[in-house]
């Protein structure tokens, strides 16, 4: 980093070269977007020519650390927000009131008491009720699947049933956190460990959100690290006896004040049509939140300051949204639907940055065949940063109630993801994973899609 200078501006040089190095098949493929190539190197450029955007991520994770709804810190990073994107001299900067849920971790610990004592590294998952004062203890039973937890049934009437299912993706995975404590409590289980959700990490446990059944008791729910899960799966399989005691004093609070923060620039001709650049500013109660999702709001809001900052003010208005409590309960996401109802049959396009800042690849999308062949068109702007490639699908937690709503093409950040999962949700959530290069050539992703979807003489077909 410390040569961060010289480096970014031979990357920056470099890359804008590289976008005129074009074949001559591909500058012909897209001829219609001759006008942006300037304003797209302007772009690049101005991304990747400093650290502002490493920057600033660090003074928001450095100043006000995690950021879990309901907590004072979120709300300090938010009035922030509003305060530093005024300083930008960006448009419309508002606080958008949503109330949000609001979990308290407090304090919580697990130990392997029987066959030999030694303590279990865990997170108590977002949403799970605590155990009774005194903690609870039971024997533990491993099961890797939900088959073999229906199988075992009534067997487990009174015990701590741990998942040991080792992560194969995201979607089939996460299942076990969201729904395998009612699972469980309706074998009479009194609690629920769970091996993390995530790659292994030198022994990290990953927290995240969870769900009850209405029709089954609460019992409380922990994360415990893959190799732990795995110690205990190894101890069972011997014929050994598990006995685990578990303490967490977490528990819901009353629904508190939070807000989606929002700024625009608005656009010269049809200030009415919008591109939102949206991402979540809430983050789990561990580590920092730097890449879930910090990262994507400073790197969507520093593509919209360079629009300002290099007088490029396109037809249409682009919004950056940083909206609140994505992690345990999308009600930003619920909230800004809700608020701008009326106006969501105006909105062009919604893209959304929550997969981390790493090198970019290019973009999910969904939306017509005709809007697909325009973005695609349009990242071919982007090959001097290496993000050019449009996906089957893209969208996110927090677009998807306005994108659902009113039929709004959507997109996506892609980047390389390999890293994602190891500090998904972690302590290890802290900036140093990020390299400024990558935040960078994100920044420039977004800015160069966002400004010429937003410009373009024709909006996007639905």
């Amino acid at each position: 980093m410390h040569c961060w200078s010289c480096r970014s501006a031979a990357i920056a040089v470099a890359l804008v070269l590289g976008l005129a190095a074009r074949s001559a098949a591909q500058t012909l493929a897209v001829t219609s977007l001759d006008p942006y190539r300037d304003p797209a190197s302007r772009l690049v450029g101005a991304a990747l020519g400093d650290t502002a955007a490493w920057q600033r991520l660090a003074e928001l994770t450095d100043t006000f650390g995690h950021r879990l709804s309901g907590s004072k810190s979120l709300e300090d990073a938010i009035a922030w927000a509003v305060a530093e994107m005024t300083r930008d001299g960006l448009q419309h900067v508002r606080a958008e009131k949503v109330m949000v849920p609001h979990w308290v971790r407090g304090r919580e610990s697990a130990d392997l008491i029987a066959p030999v004592k030694h303590p279990l590294v865990m997170l108590g998952l977002g949403n799970s009720v605590g155990t009774p004062p005194e903690g609870l203890e039971a024997e533990a039973v491993v099961v890797r699947s939900f088959d073999e937890l229906d199988a075992r049934g009534a067997a487990l009437k009174g015990k701590i049933v741990v998942y040991n299912v080792a992560f194969t993706g995201y979607g089939p995975t996460v299942q076990y956190r969201g729904s395998g404590a009612s699972r469980a409590a309706a074998c009479g289980a009194v609690a629920m460990l769970l091996r993390s959700v995530g790659q292994p990490g030198l022994r990290t446990p990953h927290t995240g959100a969870m769900n009850y059944a209405a029709d089954q008791p609460k019992i409380p729910a922990a994360a415990i690290t893959n190799e732990d899960a795995d110690r205990l799966q190894r101890l069972q399989d011997r014929g050994q006896k598990l006995v685990v005691r578990l303490f967490m004093e977490a528990k819901m609070l009353p629904d508190a004040e939070s807000a989606n923060v929002v700024a625009e620039i608005v656009g010269r001709e049809l200030p009415d049509e919008v591109v939102v650049l949206g991402c979540h500013f809430d983050s789990w109660d561990v580590g920092t939140g730097a890449t879930d999702d910090g990262g994507g709001c400073i790197a969507s809001w520093e593509a919209v300051r360079l629009m300002k900052k290099l007088g490029l003010c396109p037809r249409r208005t682009v919004r950056v949204v940083l909206f609140t409590n994505e992690e345990n309960g999308s009600r930003g996401g619920l909230g800004y639907r809700d608020q701008h109802q009326a106006e969501l049959a105006s909105h062009v396009l919604m893209m959304e940055t929550d997969g981390g800042v790493f090198r970019p690849l290019g973009f999910g999308f969904s939306g017509s065949d005709a809007a697909r062949a325009t973005v695609k068109d349009i990242a071919t702007l982007l090959v001097g940063v290496g993000a050019t490639r449009i996906g089957e699908s893209g969208g996110g937690a927090d677009i998807g109630p306005s994108v659902q709503a009113a039929s709004i093409p959507s997109m996506s950040l892609d980047v390389d993801g390999s890293l994602y999962f190891t500090i998904h949700h972690t302590p290890a959530d802290t900036i140093d994973k990020i390299e400024p290069t990558d935040l960078a050539r994100c920044v420039a992703a977004l800015a160069v899609m966002g400004y010429v979807v937003a410009d373009l003489p024709q909006r996007l077909s639905r």
